[in-house]
């Protein structure tokens, strides 16, 4: 029997909010509509959803300020970006913010769907992956309850952040490209993912290693990256 998605959308245009609850509805799923940032936040308290589709450019609080609300107590649910804006800056942010995917409109409803569906077989757990611990050095990864600590200290990392941590743990000190990276961590095959898997490369570093004299993210040219 086919599993019926529930989604929360937040879009500020009417008709369009109604064309996709309408998209959703037709294929079998349920999609509740907010207008504004402050009016998900109270559906998100009455009831649980399977992924959040978040415009950016609302009535306070933007997509922006929603996603990171919703990643201080959920690190799971993906959270996926339709909005107007497209340039690099704008999805850097979004990705920063915690969103797992990003969609730039005009859009095709069976794009929409697809990325869905990619969200969600990977949001039971991160990198479907079996509970564990994986320690090196003074860094220790609880892949079970997304917890992070270097040296004793924890350190905050996003979803992105820490499946992109994960992927580089358990590659067994092996370099991995910045292409098979895109793939696996946010499942898509795109050049603009390139250049995000530096960024992120980047922000792991000034979180993991700034403040340690010994540097775990390693890169080798023409290779990859590696934890150390």
């Amino acid at each position: 029997m086919k599993q019926q998605i529930k989604i929360l959308l937040l879009e500020d245009d009417a008709k369009l909010a109604h064309e996709i609850r309408q998209y959703f509805v037709s294929k079998a799923n349920e999609c509740d509509i907010a207008y504004d940032g402050t009016m998900l936040l109270k559906l998100k308290r009455k009831s649980d959803y399977n992924i959040y589709i978040l415009d950016i450019n609302v009535p306070a609080p933007n997509g922006l300020e929603v996603c990171k609300q919703i990643r201080r107590t959920d690190k799971i649910t993906p959270i996926l970006m339709l909005t107007a804006f497209g340039e690099v800056n704008d999805k850097i942010e979004a990705f920063n913010a915690g969103a797992d995917d990003y969609m730039v409109k005009p859009f095709h409803f069976d794009e929409l769907i697809a990325r869905i569906k990619a969200l969600l077989r990977r949001s039971v757990k991160p990198l479907d992956v079996d509970d564990e611990l994986i320690t090196i050095k003074d860094l220790v990864i609880n892949i079970d309850q997304m917890y992070v600590t270097r040296a004793g200290k924890e350190i905050n990392l996003t979803p992105k952040e820490f499946k992109l941590l994960v992927l580089l743990a358990r590659t067994n000190g092996r370099p991995i490209s910045k292409k098979s990276i895109a793939e696996q961590v946010w499942d898509l095959d795109f050049n603009p993912s390139l250049n995000t898997v530096e960024v992120y490369i980047n922000f792991l570093r000034n979180k993991l290693d700034k403040d340690f004299d010994e540097k775990l993210i390693q890169t080798k040219l023409g290779f990859g990256y590696y934890l150390k």
